[in-house]
Order: C-alpha cells, then structure tokens, then sequence
C-alpha cells in the first residue's frame, strides 16, 4: 500500500460511459469515480446523485442533453456525502430531494465533510470555485416518496441505515431498475467512514427485495441482469461484514487500531485488493469498524485533520491515534501478541470461506407493493 495519502495523487481522468439500463434509465459512470444515474419521463428528467462540482455536474448535462430535451426537474440526494451532491446546482432543478435524516447530516457535519472529501479527492472537484456552498434539500421524506415524471411512477426510500443513517434509494417500477446510490458497489470499495456496519445487510436485503433487473451502483459499472444484481448486493455484503467481523474479533482480542488496520488488511487485500479505492478508504474504514466493535453507534465526524493523523499514524509515519473520542472513553490496548494477531486473522478467513459458500436464494421475498 501507498503512503499517499487517500486519493491525493490520483490525477487521471477517468473514462466516461453513458450506459442506457432499462427503458429511458441511465447511468452515468467514470471507471470507479462516483455514479450519477438519470431518469426520463415523458414529462421531465430526474438526476440521481450530482456529483462534486457544477463543473463536474456539467460532463452529466452534456450526456443527457445527447437523449433528450426535457427538463431536469429533480435532483436526489442519496446521501450528504460532499462528492454526491455539490455539483447539484448546475441542474437549474426545481427540487432537490433527500431523506430527513440526510438532512439532519448536511446540518451536523456538511461543511467538515467538504473540507474532508475535498482533500481526499481532488481531482473529482474539478473547478471547485463554482460550489455556490452546501447542498441543502428543498423537499424532504422519512421514509419514502413517489413522484411522477409524466406517465413514469418513481419511488424515493429510505431502507434502514448502510453507507450512512440517511441512505436512499430510488426505485423504477416499469423498468425494473434501481438506483442504490453507495449501499452497493460494483467492483469497487465501499466507503465505511461514516457507515451503520451493523444495519447494512438488512438494507442489501431489503434492495434484493425488490428483484431489480438492473442497478446502478454509488461506484463502478452498472449491473444488468437480475443474477448479475444479486452478485453485485453479495459481493458488497461479503465486503462489509468481512470488515466488520475481523475488526470485532480483533477488538475482542484486545487489539488496538495499528494492529487492528494491519489485521483487516491482511484479510480484505487477497479478497478486495484490485476493487478501486480500496487503499484509499480501508484506514478509515477501519476505524469506523474499530469505533463501532467498541459500541460507539454513531459515526465521528471526519475533520480534515482527523484525516491526515489517522492516514499518518496507520501508516507509521507518526505515533499510534485512538480511534475513538475521548468522550466515548475507550482505551486504546496497545500492541499485541504475533500469535493473537494470527488466530484473529485465520477466523477471519474461515468465516469468510463459509459466508461464499451458504446459500443465498432463501435470502430475500418480494416486498410488498414492490
């Protein structure tokens, strides 16, 4: 693993495709960068996700103004993260939609957020001058919302907490088709810096429910083919209950974060190494399963100096952080012993060995009014 730091010295562009999933659904992908999908009704057109900057915003524009003239008349925010959703003004839409509980984020942790993502990838803030400032929802839900784009139903939901408390996702009825925002992936690393670890396989259950055709991913390709979504919810749930399992045991081993990160690592690099952003995102998600393994339920907020010392002391180039506030009380157990370091790991592999072969088909039913 690299040193640099996060996404620091990423510098090159990534190929755009502009993929059409399902009638009048598309999904806007860049090789691992953040996903923004697009919906047209007879009516309107509605975004899904913004991306980082207007300028950024725009490359999206130009796609869809390739398909159709109508106007883009929403935006959704699947969730507050900075890369999602400061692109949203060059839109021009008239609503901009999130659940309550991302707002609630934006308002608790928006701007330390901006200034975190925007120091860990700045190459997706391309022209980061044209932020007007945070993103902020005009229209928001608890638990669901339906919209018509003219003859095409679209339905807006909060499935439980994942990637963050406030996740949505948006759900095309005729098409088949869903929207996951960073609740899937596809071949690319989850994020878990500020994730629910506990939760999130409920709400992969819950996306499975729906038996989705197609769906496009918060990052990566699209997935086409109802086997193929299936993989794609596996494969992200293999990846975060391997994280949170091997940090637990490793908590209950008495690990402190430096042998914790080394011990994740360890087991999530054979299985997850050639995902996009892996390097990039296992410190901190790491913590956040060290946090959580020690009972801490919300996430801290990640400050751009939280950043760099947790990168910096998890690489050795400083003295070994707490993960953890000094409000949650956790002690750190410092260093311990090779052989403990190597019972936590071989668990770790054997649960994950069990997980790839138990059957998965009883694993989800249709949800009603699906």
């Amino acid at each position: 693993m690299s040193n640099d730091f996060a996404s620091a010295n990423d510098t090159e562009d990534k190929k755009i495709s502009f993929t059409e999933i399902g009638k009048g659904c598309y999904a806007f992908t860049a090789e691992g960068d953040p996903n923004t999908g697009v919906i047209i009704g007879d009516n309107s057109v509605l975004v899904v996700d913004a991306q980082a900057t207007p300028a950024m915003a725009e490359q999206v524009i130009e796609q869809i103004r390739e398909v159709t003239d109508k106007p883009i008349k929403h935006v959704v925010l699947t969730h507050y993260h900075a890369v999602r959703v400061l692109g949203a003004s060059a839109y021009g839409a008239s609503e901009i939609i999130a659940s309550d509980l991302t707002r609630r984020l934006i308002e608790e942790r928006g701007e330390a957020d901006w200034k975190s993502e925007f120091a860990r990838f700045p190459r997706v803030f391309k022209d980061a001058d044209s932020i007007p400032g945070l993103t902020w929802p005009t229209l928001s839900f608890a638990s669901s919302l339906s919209l018509n784009l003219g003859n095409r139903d679209v339905r807006i939901m909060h499935l439980g907490r994942g990637h963050t408390m406030g996740d949505a996702v948006v759900w095309v009825p005729d098409a088949g088709v869903m929207y996951s925002g960073d609740l899937v992936e596809s071949k690319s690393a989850c994020y878990c810096g500020d994730a629910h670890l506990g939760d999130w396989p409920r709400a992969l259950n819950r996306i499975g429910a729906f038996r989705p055709s197609a769906l496009m991913p918060g990052r990566g390709d699209a997935v086409i083919g109802s086997s193929a979504v299936m993989e794609a919810l596996d494969h992200t749930e293999a990846f975060i209950t391997t994280l949170r399992d091997t940090a637990a045991d490793c908590v209950a081993s008495g690990m402190g974060i430096k042998d914790t990160f080394l011990a994740v690592k360890s087991v999530m690099d054979p299985l997850f190494g050639d995902y996009a952003i892996h390097d990039h995102c296992l410190p901190f998600n790491v913590a956040r399963a060290y946090d959580e393994a020690h009972g801490l339920d919300m996430p801290q907020v990640w400050t751009a100096e939280r950043d760099r010392d947790l990168w910096d002391a998890l690489h050795g180039l400083v003295a070994e952080p707490g993960a953890a506030s000094e409000d949650a009380e956790i002690a750190e157990a410092g260093n311990v012993d090779d052989d403990v370091l190597e019972e936590v790991v071989q668990s770790a592999e054997e649960q994950a060995a069990t997980s790839e072969k138990q059957d998965t088909s009883d694993k989800v039913r249709e949800p009603e009014n699906a």
